[in-house]
């Protein structure tokens, strides 16, 4: 085994968990899980902790606020308080409207059903991405992380490792070519492989963790 493998395999077996398995998504190719992560995506694209997204999105099917259904008729204060007991206070206000409005755009164009949005794409990763981006709050890092966790249960996309996650590899001195990181990681999912990536890039500290583990 050489370095880079050992390397992965520290980060993969202390950091391997997707953020959907983190917040409680048993991530299927039906409505409410693909909603459910793109909630998820919505809020862990804040300039804000990764924890805190995770409490606000499991707060929030705590209040069963988990279809377009259920949080276009919810009561905006509604929403401010599910975020707020998950610690998302600072953009708990502009995100409630953006959840209510996303909700809505999404029953009014793909009937409440991001599968119908994915069928849209063709099998373009480009357009889907872009089409991702029409719903309210969702910009470039909100697709991305949507697509970097879907790519679990939507195959084509992978292996889908986008700047965040191959900023990570940077840090741990691995390959920045998706390809050969997937090669490197063996039997490991892309959706898994992404999620470590994306934690060594967001924290210094994992990176350094897994490199005195492979040392």
């Amino acid at each position: 085994m050489n370095r880079d493998e050992r390397v992965l395999r520290a980060l993969l077996s202390e950091y391997g968990q997707t953020y959907a398995e983190e917040a409680g998504i048993r991530l299927k190719d039906t409505p409410q899980p693909l909603y459910r992560l793109l909630v998820l995506a919505l809020l862990l694209s804040a300039r804000i902790r990764a924890s805190v997204a995770v409490a606000a999105a499991r707060e929030l099917h705590k209040e069963r606020l988990d279809s377009p259904r259920r949080m276009a008729g919810a009561d905006w204060q509604q929403r401010v308080d599910a975020l707020g007991r998950g610690g998302y206070r600072r953009y708990d206000e502009r995100t409630a409207t953006q959840l209510g409005d996303g909700a809505e755009l999404l029953l009014d164009h793909w009937a409440g059903d991001l599968r119908r949005l994915h069928e849209e794409a063709h099998g373009d990763t480009g357009e889907l991405r872009r089409l991702l981006q029409e719903e309210p709050g969702v910009g470039p890092a909100g697709a991305d992380i949507f697509l970097r966790e879907a790519q679990r249960v939507w195959p084509e996309l992978a292996p889908y490792l986008d700047g965040k996650a191959l900023s990570g590899a940077e840090r741990l001195g691995l390959p920045k070519d998706p390809e050969k990181l997937t090669k490197l990681a063996g039997n490991a999912e892309p959706a898994v492989l992404a999620a470590a990536l994306v934690r060594a890039a967001l924290d210094k500290e994992v990176a350094e963790d897994c490199l005195r583990r492979a040392a």
